[in-house]
């Protein structure tokens, strides 16, 4: 299977996916499941690799995935520039065990 579905079709998972990784970058650090963690992470290195590029046409595909304004801003002015020498690899997924409750896999997901 090539991705993952998460139970929703696919405006929800899309949706869903957006707003993770829009999370992602206005805190830097979040505590996800497992799964979400490993789909997003992907996602997350694509918007960092349009943000070191810089031009308008970057700019306006991240506003177009992402849900807030300022996060993009601050994507494209304070978090691309951090890794500016870096090939890649911008996110690091911390496995935490199970959640109390449902027992799903736990993870922190955090840019590098």
């Amino acid at each position: 299977m090539a991705y993952r579905k998460f139970g929703r079709d696919s405006s929800a998972r899309k949706a869903m996916l957006r707003d993770v990784v829009t999370a992602l970058f206005d805190k830097e650090r979040i505590e996800t499941t497992e799964a979400k963690a490993k789909e997003v992470s992907g996602l997350a290195d694509e918007m960092i690799t349009l943000a070191k590029r810089g031009d308008l046409h970057a700019r306006r595909q991240a506003l177009a995935f992402m849900t807030d304004e300022a996060v993009v801003r601050k994507l494209f002015d304070t978090i691309a520039p951090k890794y500016k020498e870096r090939q890649g690899g911008y996110t690091r997924v911390l496995k935490l065990g199970p959640r109390q409750g449902d027992a799903a896999l736990m993870a922190i997901l955090e840019l590098v």
